[in-house]
């Protein structure tokens, strides 16, 4: 799926380890690309007049996205390669960058897509009220559309599934359970977990190579199971971490920015950490959202796209004829897909 792509697991994800696949087969000509920047140029211009007037600041949101959408998937990935530094500096930003999830996505603070104080910008969580509290009064409009974009009610959909998870993992055992959660972010997961508050989990492990993130799991779940931890992609599958086996191990966020030999990789190790009768599941953001063009420019927060097929791919080459069971499905609004490896 991404040819070229590198990922040495100890540098921090960044846009310029992502590569779109091209197809070299079939070109395209300078007209196309001059059609494609005139089609961006009304747009934005439009936007940016809009703005101005003062119209909805929903309304301007929801078409330019669904203009760059389009334009995304008619052009050729090296036109919109073209495209993405356009939209990035027209006087638009002045005012889509008042929200401030679009503008900490664009600048990476942490010098990396989707870390996990971004994510709390789409749960809404208290770490950053006061960054909205102090945004303008179009900044937090533009903020009340974002945060409940099709992707960004895919991500709480995917956090509260995967307490579920854990949850009925947990009421199926007699004994305490172990995960592991890689790439862990925040684990705010962890925080809707019943099974957690009960205390049926006996460890919950969160892996990040975040070491920001680190901290924030260390002192968030201060005398419970959960027990945060730095690693990374390749930290992960050299066995540098003697973690044992695992009822559950799962990964969140991280499939977006991995290329597909590498998805293989870690899906092996994953699932060798995993007990019979245990699970991996991992996630990914699909190709059936429309809020890449959106993310891509205004956020800078290129991602891999799958589909379901490519899912079932990764998992079909992890596991060869290991005695499992795979199951593929969309999340309910389809920006995210799902695919879970059961050892038999």
């Amino acid at each position: 799926m991404a040819q070229g792509f590198a990922f040495d697991g100890q540098s921090l994800i960044t846009p310029g380890q992502i590569i779109r696949p091209n197809d070299h087969q079939n070109l395209p000509s300078s007209d196309q690309l001059i059609l494609a920047k005139a089609e961006l140029a009304i747009a934005l211009d439009l936007c940016l007049q809009q703005f101005q007037s003062g119209v909805d600041p929903h309304a301007i949101i929801r078409r330019v996205t669904e203009t760059l959408h389009q334009l995304r998937r008619r052009f050729h990935a090296r036109i919109w390669d073209e495209i993405v530094p356009l939209v990035q500096a027209h006087p638009v930003t002045d005012f889509v960058f008042q929200d401030p999830f679009t503008k900490w996505s664009f600048d990476k603070p942490r010098g990396y897509s989707g870390d996990a104080h971004l994510l709390d910008f789409i749960y809404g969580h208290s770490e950053v009220e006061g960054e909205i509290a102090a945004a303008t009064e179009l900044g937090r409009k533009i903020y009340d559309y974002t945060k409940d974009a099709s992707s960004s009610v895919a991500v709480r959909e995917r956090r509260d599934l995967l307490a579920r998870r854990v949850d009925d993992i947990a009421s199926k055992h007699d004994d305490q359970i172990e995960v592991l959660a890689v790439a862990s972010g925040h684990l705010r997961e962890a925080s809707l977990s019943i099974a957690l508050r009960e205390g049926r989990i006996k460890r919950w492990v969160a892996l990040d190579q975040d070491p920001l993130s680190v901290g924030t799991v260390t002192r968030d779940f201060a005398g419970t199971p959960v027990e945060a931890i730095n690693g990374s992609v390749k930290t992960l599958i050299s066995g540098r971490h003697k973690l044992g086996t695992l009822d559950f191990v799962y990964a969140a966020g991280l499939y977006d920015y991995l290329a597909d030999g590498v998805a293989v990789k870690l899906t092996k190790r994953c699932l060798q950490m995993v007990k019979p009768g245990g699970s991996f599941l991992f996630a990914n953001f699909s190709q059936a959202t429309r809020v890449d063009g959106y993310m891509e420019t205004f956020m800078n927060w290129p991602l891999l796209l799958r589909t379901e097929d490519d899912m079932q791919s990764i998992a079909e080459n992890a596991t060869g004829t290991d005695d499992v069971s795979i199951s593929v499905w969309s999340g309910e609004n389809l920006d995210v897909i799902y695919c879970e490896i059961k050892k038999l």
